[in-house]
């Protein structure tokens, strides 16, 4: 029995379950991960078993990681076409409703991305759904195709289009006229209206004035005048597989409203709050400023829809809402964690851990607060590193409450270096953060990572000005950074360690490098790029003893060397010469001298073992030097894997088989 099966419910009526049986299958419902597209697919998987969740990032959907079985999500992106047909012609979806888009909210602003998503996006979904036998395409389009002509507009009205998402949506309608008209593809664009619901972002206007109306109060509001044509997403949802069944069929590439039909105000909608909450104040208005969008007549007609797809709204205002707050009293635990991003870009935290149980949770509490505040959408990467504590077992915990936690396993202790190359290798952000999961490296630093890498630097990395540890350690990690950043071949900062924000560009270079014993904070260095520092103090790890002792200290310290300097081998060339020139004029000395004076018994036994010590210990050194090269050439041309995952853990839920874990890599940065 799935824990959350109380918020997956509808209120679709007995004609609606009976249509819904009638879909052909399979069903796809592409953009699922969506508010809409969500709760037309827990509506839908709920009646009968053919039907696939598809979005991008199917698996870590905060909506779709409620369900308990995840066989029927597909995580593809439509804008790869060649998977998006191999896809389709696996499964042969036979009813398709796509409600991907980009652009319906103000943080996503990138034109070039909104126009491609939407419309090259949708056309490649035509295409493979032809090739499929596809029997019902039903598109979700916006009313804002109307644009300024938004007051009660009819279907054949002029499109009056006022922003880059309306245009594209525009595009899309057009395009399925034509795919309709001239393929006679069953296809048609549902015109939504203003849906509300369970599932909706929390931020929005109904989810606000709800999260609002249960403490007793009201959200600020703009103008009271501002109207919108309110329709309850199980109506909605309702309509499309109306549409699957009718228009598609009759009106090939047509376009329908789907709305009341009524215009409601903000201020009736704030009446209807004060009655159900029972909110003591008047509301005040104007208490947040007019969006661009905002117009006072915005109301559609659902007469087409009534017409070609017997659909009608059948929720009023009032009961959606009562509707709406009874889904998210009981949803509180399930909202805790979602997080909207205010920016269009995402960062990944990757974690590396090793004996790190007790410090994972302090650390995912920290990293959530840091990034929620920073406005981004963020993933945060726990890399379990062969550690022989239950580090796993936390990490999925906290990944079954939090769809932006991932965790990868290793099958054994690989070292810090190759679980961090591991985590970029699954990350999706446009920058990584790289830290140890002993919380030495406090996240309360990454916004200023942050700030830097707004202002254009490529890689930000921390420099500990300060350290927490003994006295003659520190002297001596400040001797090492200066003597490697010497004998670097590249310039090396002093001071900075692997915590560090790199951008998208920099990791995909990074995760080019063949080499196994690698070296990053070497490697961060050696590419180049916009580079700075960020000064901070670092502090004693949270729980128990540092894994690093004098001796892994010392090897920690060849290992960087030898990676990226081959100044040891000069040094020894150099000493060889100085010592046999040195040799040549001790030679010379003792010759003439043995002629000038000629000696009389056998002297010189001291200088001669002190001589062969002295060399004997200069070619074992060099040899050793010569040694650690050579070492380093063996691991590298026996060409193993620099890691071996065991498993992904997502929504906590593992993935173990190594074809699903690649294939999710994969899918992440098609």
């Amino acid at each position: 029995m799935n824990k959350y099966q109380d918020l997956l419910t509808d209120i679709w009526s007995d004609k609606v379950g009976k249509d819904v049986s009638s879909l052909a299958g399979p069903i796809f419902v592409i953009g699922a991960s969506g508010f809409i597209g969500s709760k037309l697919f827990f509506s839908l998987i709920a009646r009968r078993n053919d039907v696939f969740a598809v979005s991008r990032g199917a698996n870590q959907s905060w909506r779709l990681s409620t369900l308990e079985k995840t066989d029927n999500l597909i995580d593809l992106d439509i804008l790869d076409l060649d998977n998006l047909k191999e896809v389709f012609e696996r499964i042969k979806p036979k009813t398709i409703f796509n409600l991907s888009a980009f652009g319906a909210y103000s943080r996503q602003s990138d034109a070039k991305k909104i126009h491609e998503t939407n419309y090259i996006g949708t056309l490649n979904l035509i295409l493979a759904a032809q090739e499929a036998g596809c029997e019902a395409f039903v598109q979700a389009g916006t009313s804002s195709e109307y644009g300024l002509k938004c007051a009660n507009p009819s279907e054949t009205d002029e499109l009056i289009p006022n922003s880059d998402y309306a245009v594209s949506k525009v595009g899309i309608s057009y395009m399925l006229k034509y795919y309709g008209k001239f393929f006679n593809f069953p296809c048609a664009n549902l015109r939504l209206y203003s849906i509300y619901g369970p599932w909706e972002e929390p931020d929005r206007l109904i989810p606000t004035l709800v999260a609002s109306g249960i403490k007793g109060e009201y959200p600020n509001f703009v103008n009271k005048e501002i109207s919108r044509d309110f329709v309850y997403v199980d109506d909605c949802t309702a309509a499309f597989v109306r549409a699957a069944l009718s228009v598609c069929k009759s009106h090939p590439g047509a376009s329908v409203n789907i709305a009341t039909g009524q215009k409601t105000t903000l201020g009736e909608v704030a009446k209807y709050a004060q009655k159900i909450f029972g909110i003591k104040e008047d509301p005040v208005f104007g208490t947040m400023e007019n969006r661009k969008w905002d117009l006072k007549e915005w109301y559609g007609n659902p007469d087409f829809a009534k017409k070609v797809m017997d659909w009608k709204y059948n929720t009023p205002m009032k009961d959606g809402l009562e509707l709406t707050a009874l889904w998210q009293k009981k949803a509180g635990n399930r909202l805790k964690n979602v997080h909207i991003p205010l920016k269009d870009k995402k960062i990944s935290a990757i974690v590396a851990c090793y004996k790190d149980n007790q410090s994972i949770p302090i650390l995912y509490q920290r990293f959530s607060k840091v990034f929620q505040a920073s406005g981004y959408d963020y993933e945060i990467i726990f890399v379990n590193d062969g550690s022989p504590y239950n580090d796993e077992e936390v990490i999925e915990k906290i990944s079954k409450s939090d769809s932006h936690v991932i965790g990868v396993s290793h099958s054994r202790n690989f070292g810090s270096q190759s679980a961090f190359v591991s985590g970029m290798e699954v990350s999706s952000g446009d920058a990584v953060v790289l830290m140890d999961g002993d919380g030495q490296d406090p996240p309360e630093i990454i916004p200023d990572f942050i700030k830097k890498w707004e202002e254009g630097f490529d890689i930000v990395y921390g420099q500990r000005i300060k350290r927490e540890a003994p006295l003659y350690m520190q002297v001596l990690y400040k001797v090492f950074y200066r003597v490697f950043r010497n004998l670097s071949d590249v310039n090396v900062p002093v001071d900075a360690g692997d915590f560090s924000l790199i951008n998208r560009k920099a990791v995909n270079h990074l995760l080019k490098f063949r080499e196994k014993d690698i070296f990053l904070r070497g490697l961060r260095a050696w590419i180049g790029f916009k580079q700075t520092g960020v000064p901070y103090e670092r502090p004693e790890r949270l729980f128990g003893k540092s894994t690093n002792n004098f001796s892994k200290n010392i090897w920690w310290a060849k290992k960087g060397i030898f990676s990226f300097s081959s100044k040891p081998l000069y040094y020894i060339q150099s000493m060889s010469i100085f010592f046999f020139i040195a040799t040549l004029c001790l030679a010379a000395y003792y010759l003439i001298d043995f002629f000038i004076n000629p000696p009389q018994n056998a002297a010189g036994i001291t200088t001669i073992i002190l001589l062969i010590l002295g060399i004997g210990s200069i070619q074992l050194f060099s040899t050793s030097i010569l040694g650690d090269y050579i070492g380093k050439i063996t691991e590298e041309v026996k060409d193993r894997p620099k890691f071996i995952r065991s498993k992904l853990i997502i929504g906590g839920k593992s993935i173990d088989e190594e074809s699903d874990v690649q294939s999710y890599i994969e899918s992440k940065h098609l």
